[in-house]
């Protein structure tokens, strides 16, 4: 007996709406993790967005038309089932992508900020 096939396996840099569930709400989220086969979990990696930035070193502001105006914070990176993809909003330029990397490289502590030592 063979399993259905995952009604969605996003790919890295698509912006879905998200069901993060309780205080989190339903929000844009960009997909950091790489698509499924049929013998992992169906799980996704992402990075919400939110329309109320801090002015974080972690927030990474992109302009796209799909989204209002806000950030990416990368300090709220989430793990999630396929199950709580509610819809494709749109997808992030692979320039865009390596902007949000370098700082979830940075956040994760596998790379230094370009900033870090910098007097000014």
């Amino acid at each position: 007996m063979s399993k259905k096939p995952c009604i969605s396996n996003p790919d890295r840099g698509d912006v879905w709406l998200v069901d993060l569930g309780y205080v989190a709400k339903v929000r844009p989220c960009l997909v950091v993790s790489i698509p499924t086969l049929d013998q992992d979990r169906a799980l996704v990696s992402l990075i919400p967005h939110t329309t109320s930035p801090r002015g974080s070193r972690f927030e990474v502001r992109v302009k796209v038309k799909f989204l209002r105006e806000g950030a990416f914070d990368v300090q709220n990176i989430v793990t999630i089932p396929h199950a709580k993809l509610l819809r494709k909003l749109g997808s992030l330029t692979p320039e865009q992508m390596v902007e949000v990397e370098d700082v979830l490289l940075f956040w994760l502590g596998f790379e230094e900020a370009d900033t870090e030592g910098d007097e000014e």
